[in-house]
Order: structure tokens, then C-alpha cells, then sequence
């Protein structure tokens, strides 16, 4: 693991609990982040998302200048939501941790 990918791991973790969003399992790829949570509907997903990435960014370029030489913010304004009531629970766990290695293949 890099210093770059540590210190976000670092950043996801503590954003996550001061946002009092229950992290399940997370994995950090090269260009985005898969995060498996339980976040309070009344604060909602969307609020999540665009905290925890404006902090990691701004954190991150402070720390890391090359980050910012290339691309003016570290992550875009999308991202993908799904549920994951009927889907078994092995099989979207299995799904987070294999991303690594299939996306090497």
C-alpha cells in the first residue's frame, strides 16, 4: 500500500466516523473507491459521498502536491449507489475484495 492510498484509508475511516456512517469494508482502486456502509437515511448518501470526498481531496492535495499538478480536484462529482437488500451479502463482499486483483488480470 502506498502513502497515498494509506493516508486515504487513514482519511475514510476517521471522515466516515465523525459523519457517523458505519463502514463495513471498503477497497481503494487506482481511480475510485468501492465503500460498503450503513448510512442514516435521514442523512443520506449523497451528503456522505460529497463530504467525505471534498475532505479526502483537500487533505490529500495538501499533503501530496503531485495529486494537484495534473487534474484540478482528486474525484469527480459522480458516483454510483446501490442497495444491496436481496443481493447475499457473501457475494458483494467477495465482489469488494476481488476488485484489486481482477481489475490485474
Amino acid at each position: 500500500m502506498g502513502d497515498v492510498e494509506s493516508r486515504l484509508s487513514e482519511l475514510i475511516i476517521e471522515h466516515s466516523e465523525e459523519m457517523n456512517v458505519v463502514l463495513i469494508e471498503f477497497e481503494i482502486m487506482p481511480d475510485h473507491v468501492h465503500v460498503r456502509c450503513d448510512v442514516d437515511p435521514q442523512f443520506g448518501i449523497p451528503k456522505y459521498a460529497k463530504r467525505l470526498k471534498g475532505a479526502t481531496s483537500r487533505i490529500l492535495g495538501d499533503e501530496f502536491k503531485h495529486l494537484t499538478t495534473k487534474i484540478p480536484t482528486l474525484w469527480t462529482n459522480s458516483y454510483f449507489v446501490c442497495t444491496t437488500g436481496g443481493a447475499p451479502l457473501e457475494k458483494i463482499k467477495a465482489y469488494i475484495e476481488n476488485q484489486k486483483t481482477s481489475q490485474r488480470k
